[in-house]
């Protein structure tokens, strides 16, 4: 209990000193994972809406393919990755493996059927209210999921927090991908799991007490809006 207490110490001490690894670690996580989660919505976004408002062979399938991806392993996603990515694999030349391009594209691979899945559902609500409107008014494809996007704004920014937090609490994929390189490609969840098996307790707590508020912050924030979605 002693040793447990002195490690949660100096861990507020990294903190409150604003230790320079930590708060590189830290930076990078952030950076990583904001860009994951903007590229995730991006992509998912225009997918959800186009679902909710298109009919077309295999739409259905599409649907449950994109649900059943939000439980996709990221070991697998990783590994998938690491073979598209390596020396020989077909993207090697681009020399992108162990880099933090990696670890976006692996993180925003996870995090775009969550988007995908929490646009869908509100724009197709949406549109049974006002689709008949649309097509009245004429309203291109285009059009309509602009007005979807307009009236779902909220949707877009619950489904933008739950991408981030998928993204910045990812560690399979991204060790893979990665290489959890000191200065370089070192994360928060990927430092967590390196320094506690090297016994290095009070960087490590530091790290997750980091990551434990940033994941209440967001998990909280989406809480918040998806409240008021359904006040609405």
């Amino acid at each position: 209990m002693n040793d447990f207490a002195r490690s949660i110490g100096a861990a507020f001490t990294l903190i409150g000193a604003a230790d320079a690894e930590l708060l590189g670690i830290v930076a990078l996580s952030v950076r990583v994972s904001l860009t994951a989660g903007i590229l995730a919505l991006l992509i998912g976004a225009p997918i959800g809406v186009l679902l909710a408002i298109a009919r077309f062979r295999g739409r259905q399938v599409i649907i449950v393919l994109t649900n059943a991806l939000l439980g996709l392993p990221p070991v697998v996603v990783g590994l998938a990755l690491y073979l598209l990515l390596s020396r020989a694999g077909p993207l090697g030349a681009a020399g992108l493996l162990f880099t933090p391009t990696a670890m976006v594209i692996a993180q925003t691979l996870l995090a775009t059927p969550i988007v995908v899945a929490l646009v869908h559902r509100p724009a197709s609500l949406l549109w049974v209210e006002y689709g008949d409107l649309a097509r009245i008014d004429g309203l291109s494809m285009l059009r309509s999921m602009a007005l979807l996007f307009a009236l779902g704004r909220t949707s877009l920014l619950t489904a933008f927090l739950a991408a981030f937090g998928r993204a910045i609490a990812e560690v399979g994929a991204i060790i893979i991908v990665g290489g959890n390189i000191r200065g370089f490609t070192r994360t928060m969840t990927t430092a967590v799991a390196l320094e506690t098996s090297k016994g290095d307790l009070p960087l490590a707590l530091g790290l997750g007490l980091i990551l434990l508020a940033l994941s209440v912050t967001v998990s909280t924030l989406a809480f918040l809006l998806v409240g008021r979605v359904g006040e609405k």
